[in-house]
């Protein structure tokens, strides 16, 4: 069997595996161990412990946890409902402004935290309930978490790009920077499809017109949740003005949130604090198995050599050169549905990189449009970790709600790529501009 069958075989055994409620985590890890002996033989799976305790491991990991606790901290507490409530008053007359609220707040913790998991795990804890609480469709709800969360990889710092850097030789500086106005071109993209769905659904549903609220009841909220706003300010000044990394960050605004939980909201009972700590520690336990499992996926798909022999049969094709960028695009779809983002750049980037530079295509321009098939990748299956992640903070949604209210953003993101592609100065204008043209 070639390894084009086995890849096409994998496909269809992960999503069978999946879709028949093994948990994600364990599906994954069943896949890998039964195809790594059918076709590498027992022998290969010696090598399974030290790719699951490598990639649990990285020090890079620990901003989940620490995210997740700040997450545990706002949402169990009142302190979700004040941000919440203070956020839909700003944009009471705003139709979906409660979701908006969520995608903004996605792309502000992930300019904070560069991780797509820890960012969909934080809003959708604390968001999840209250846009379920106030009506809004579940799928809209659980699609906007997702795709806002996959923002992590592209909104800087990004340690996808770092990779990308370092595999490619260029400036990580200028990575950062071309994914800032890409970054900020999707969330105004989510949130004009966030305010259409929401007209559409009202009109179906023929909602009752909303509340709306004075300015001193929208400084009222304000002003409960200001304390937590200061610490999102705080933290992009420590992150940014480079006076802290990202798990010192996470760290300190973790503790800073449970203190102020603690003052505000008097939450400082044995009860109180165990609900927080147990969401946390359930949380942090169920994404840190699947992104080992997906660690122990990409390692057999590598072993299988599925990955790099679609890779190597593209660059043989000699295709024009849009031709040629169709067709990368395509299979990074599809990698990116099987394998997580660290591994296919790591993979296919030094096969990648001669073909892009004889076809004269700009390496910092490229790795956008590699981001942003990346960020379609978390949120379809079989390894969508965002689609997990969201399920396991809202398990009352079925997984097929979650993946049919993520498919519009999908389809948003695959737009996106066309539109950087046809205009590549969205993602080389910045960089250009404040580094030179290089």
């Amino acid at each position: 069997m070639s390894e084009l069958q086995i890849g096409l075989l994998v496909l269809v055994v992960t999503l069978f595996v999946l879709f028949s409620g093994l948990p994600i985590a364990w599906g994954l890890m069943l896949v890998s161990v039964g195809f790594l002996t059918v076709f590498a033989g027992p022998a290969s799976l010696a090598n399974v412990p030290l790719v699951l305790i490598d990639e649990l491991a990285s020090f890079a990991l620990l901003t989940i946890p620490l995210f997740i606790l700040l997450g545990a901290a706002v949402g169990t507490s009142a302190a979700g409902r004040d941000l919440y409530e203070s956020l839909h008053r700003l944009l009471d007359r705003v139709p979906g402004g409660l979701v908006i609220s969520n995608i903004l707040a996605c792309g502000v913790f992930a300019a904070i935290s560069g991780s797509s998991p820890a960012t969909a795990a934080a809003i959708g804890k604390a968001g999840m309930p209250e846009m379920m609480r106030r009506g809004v469709p579940q799928g809209l709800a659980a699609g906007s978490i997702c795709a806002g969360g996959t923002l992590g990889i592209l909104i800087p710092p990004s340690i996808t790009m770092i990779l990308y850097g370092l595999s490619t030789e260029t400036s990580i500086g200028r990575l950062f920077l071309a994914g800032v106005v890409p970054g900020i071109m999707l969330v105004v993209f989510f949130a004009l499809y966030a305010w259409f769905q929401t007209m559409r659904h009202r009109r179906l549903i023929k909602e009752e017109a909303p509340v709306f609220y004075t300015f001193a009841q929208k400084m009222e909220g304000l002003g409960r949740v200001s304390p937590f706003i200061a610490i999102i300010i705080a933290i992009g000044f420590a992150m940014y003005g480079g006076l802290a990394t990202p798990s010192e960050v996470a760290a300190i605004s973790a503790i800073l949130a449970m203190a102020l939980v603690i003052i505000i909201y008097r939450a400082w009972r044995v009860r109180d604090q165990w609900e927080i700590f147990r969401a946390t520690v359930r949380e942090s336990t169920m994404i840190l198995m699947i992104i080992a499992a997906a660690a122990v996926f990409s390692y057999m798909m590598s072993l299988l050599y599925v990955t790099q022999t679609a890779a190597q049969a593209l660059v043989d094709l000699n295709l024009n050169r849009w031709v040629l960028l169709a067709a990368i695009n395509v299979f990074l779809l599809v990698a990116g549905m099987f394998l997580p983002p660290v591994a296919i750049i790591l993979m296919i980037m030094p096969i990648l990189t001669p073909v892009l530079e004889a076809a004269q295509f700009d390496l910092i321009w490229f790795a956008v449009i590699l981001t942003i098939n990346l960020e379609i990748g978390l949120i379809t299956p079989p390894v969508g970790l965002n689609l997990y992640v969201l399920r396991g903070v809202a398990p009352q949604i079925p997984l097929p709600v979650v993946l049919k209210g993520s498919m519009p953003f999908v389809i948003i993101m695959l737009f996106a790529i066309v539109l950087i592609s046809v205009f590549p100065d969205i993602a080389l204008w910045l960089p250009n501009r404040m580094m030179g043209f290089g």
